[in-house]
Parts: C-alpha cells; structure tokens; sequence
C-alpha cells in the first residue's frame, strides 16, 4: 500500500486550539498566541500578517458578538493546490440571521468582514449542534 504525503507539516504543528479569553485585551494576547505559532509555520512575513488580520478580525467579532465559550482554531490545509492556513472561530451561539438593524458607524465598524472575504481564498460560516464556526482559509503559500 502506497501512502501520499500531502502536507510536511508534522502532524503536532497541523492544528492548534486556543480559548478565547472574554476579557479586555484578549484580542492582542491571541494575536501573540497566533504569531507564536505561525513562526513555527515558516510562513512568509505578508502570508503571517495576513492570517493575523483574519484572526483579529474573528476573534474581535467573537468576543464582542458571539455566545461564550469561544475557541479560535487554526490548521493547515491545500487550496488550490497550494498552502493555506485554516482560522475558525467556533462560539455556542446560532449563527447571526440578517435583519433590520441601526445602522453601524462607518468609521467603527462594519468592515471586518469585508476584510476577511477579500485576504481569504475561501470563507463562511458554519452552523452545528456545538454552536457556530466562521472559517476564513487564506493562501499562505
């Protein structure tokens, strides 16, 4: 029996979990976190900020949004034939259904997701008994 090896990346350095803590600067601490990891990645230095402006920018709608507990996960997976890092953020709330709302502060909010669709090759959201999952993968190689 032949095995293929589809990614070099051990399997120990595939996957991370953090928690998200749901206290005031919990976005900077993930971020460091996160940067932590993906110096291990050898990612280069513009896929790495990439991924860091996905995950603040999930991670913050999580923690300002989202049902507690939250869980930021990050792995690597192939698009498009190439690399790219997985960042999913699952809470245990229902997914957001869209609606009539005041309408945001343009200059404050509102462009988060914006920003996620336009660095990501892929993203979305995902509903499941254990809550919610948004998913961005973004080419980082």
């Amino acid at each position: 029996m032949t095995v293929a090896q589809l990614d070099a990346v051990p399997r120990e350095e595939a996957a991370h979990g953090i928690p998200l803590p749901q206290a005031p600067g919990g976005v900077s601490a993930v971020r460091r976190r996160v940067r932590q990891v993906l110096s291990g990645w050898n990612l280069s230095t513009e896929a790495a900020e990439d991924v860091l402006l996905v995950v603040s920018e999930l991670v913050t709608n999580a923690l300002v949004h989202a049902r507690p507990p939250a869980t930021l996960r990050l792995c690597r997976v192939p698009v498009q034939g190439r690399g790219a890092v997985r960042v999913e953020v699952t809470d245990q709330g229902a997914a957001a259904v869209p609606g009539p709302s005041s309408a945001p502060d343009p200059d404050e909010h509102g462009r988060g997701l914006g920003i996620v669709t336009a660095l990501s090759a892929r993203c979305g959201v995902l509903t499941h008994r254990g809550g919610t999952s948004r998913w961005a993968e973004v080419p980082a190689g």
